[in-house]
């Protein structure tokens, strides 16, 4: 006699793995705001972005032939590595709420890998020869002043952002009182509008525990232009499963393959504040 159960999860993962995709682009925060690399396949694992520098117009008498720009390109070589999660699934689970346990599976890892792309970003903040705060508690002229700094090394005054920890925001809140501007332009996913905090001088300020926060609570934060920091993805969210018969469940894995790293460094200032709770 036939006994049917949940030996196989092959016609779900499709679900799985489109409820994951959907998770990992909505919760993550950092992969809208920097720039993004696509690595086609047989392209090796790394990617040169090329970085152009600014180019400086001059006058010319009439019927007289403009000088010569040379333009000399730097490169920034982003390399790819293997992230992912696991979990197993018994057939007791998977029988008794299979479509609450497959939108659970698809959403933890979705969440997992859009937390670690936004860490993997985050850490490059204190890579950023510019500094504003010096550990003292964020203000918003520190903002401000962070600005400043970016404008004055010709950075796009459109696509900035301001990205700290949600304990170093409540000082900023805390010190600003209804002098933010509502929600506008750029709030495109969920995670951005879970995590705005306002706007200040144009730029929109979101708050993110990725970055971390020390026991002395100091943590280091930015002001950045898209083009700052670059995310090269060679393979987005896939899912396999694996049946473990002495189980009597299934292994899921999903894994990416992407990297990250600096570009312009002067389109970045990172703060580095205390909070105050």
């Amino acid at each position: 006699m036939a006994i049917s159960n949940s030996t196989t999860l092959a016609s779900l993962l499709p679900e799985i793995v489109a409820e994951a995709i959907f998770t990992a682009n909505e919760r993550s925060l950092m992969r809208a705001l920097v720039r993004n690399f696509t690595i086609p396949a047989g392209s090796g694992n790394s990617i040169k972005v090329p970085i152009y520098p600014t180019q400086a117009a001059a006058s010319a008498n009439e019927a007289t032939a403009f000088a010569g720009n040379v333009v000399n390109t730097g490169a920034v070589a982003i390399s790819v590595g293997d992230v992912g999660m696991s979990t197993t699934v018994s057939d007791q689970a998977m029988i008794g709420s299979a479509s609450n346990v497959i939108a659970d599976i698809g959403g933890q890892f979705g969440r997992g890998i859009a937390a670690k792309i936004d860490e993997d970003l985050c850490a490059l903040f204190a890579n950023f020869a510019t500094t504003v705060g010096a550990a003292g508690t964020l203000t918003g002229a520190m903002i401000f002043e962070a600005i400043a700094k970016l404008r004055t090394a010709n950075a796009p005054a459109s696509d900035m952002a301001v990205v700290i920890h949600p304990e170093v925001a409540y000082d900023l809140k805390a010190g600003l009182t209804n002098t933010f501007v509502n929600p506008n332009n750029g709030i495109s996913t969920q995670v951005m509008q879970d995590s705005y905090v306002g706007n200040l001088g144009g730029v929109n300020v979101y708050e993110s525990t990725a970055m971390g926060i020390t026991a002395g609570g100091v943590s280091v934060g930015a002001v950045f232009h898209k083009d700052a920091l670059g995310l090269a993805m060679m393979k987005d969210i896939t899912v396999e499963s694996q049946r473990e018969s002495t189980l009597r469940a299934d292994t899921l894995t999903a894994h990416a393959v992407y990297g990250v790293s600096e570009l312009i460094d002067l389109y970045g200032c990172n703060l580095n504040n205390t909070s105050t709770i």
